[in-house]
């Protein structure tokens, strides 16, 4: 299974946020889109990095309250880790798993174009877990 396929079943909308925008202003897209992590993006639209509820957490007990009032910039991963719709689901799974990440944004020629969460892949491994057994059923029942 492709990521391609992940994002025809769940969609290709992406919840964004800008480096400029405060954490408090984050907080608040996160909640509105019940997400764990928004992509971040420049003005000119490109993925400059992404930006977790366990980063805010991780900072805030850092800083304390301050933290609200600083910028997405200050607490984001710079250094994004991405896929196409041509990657593997499998692939993914072990990307995820190496680099301990959860969400992962999607390129298509170096442009937005959907995110995976960890929840998405595990979704899709137990689809085709599902779909492969009621094959071997079928398989089975025709011997």
């Amino acid at each position: 299974m492709r990521i391609a396929d992940v994002l025809r079943t769940k969609g290709s909308t992406v919840a964004t946020v800008e480096p400029g925008n405060t954490v408090t202003e984050l907080l608040t897209v996160l909640a509105e889109h019940n997400v764990g992590a928004l992509v971040v993006v420049g003005p000119d639209g490109t993925v400059v990095g992404i930006v977790s509820e366990r980063d805010v957490v991780r900072r805030l007990r850092e800083r304390g309250a301050e933290l609200l009032s600083g910028t997405v910039a200050e607490i984001m991963t710079a250094a994004v880790v991405t896929c196409t719709p041509q990657d593997t689901v499998d692939n993914l799974t072990v990307l995820m798993t190496e680099r301990r990440i959860r969400h992962v944004p999607v390129l298509v020629d170096g442009r937005l174009a959907g995110i995976v969460s960890i929840g998405d892949v595990v979704k899709s491994r137990i689809s085709q877990l599902e779909e492969d057994h009621e094959h071997l059923q079928a398989y089975i029942a025709q011997g």
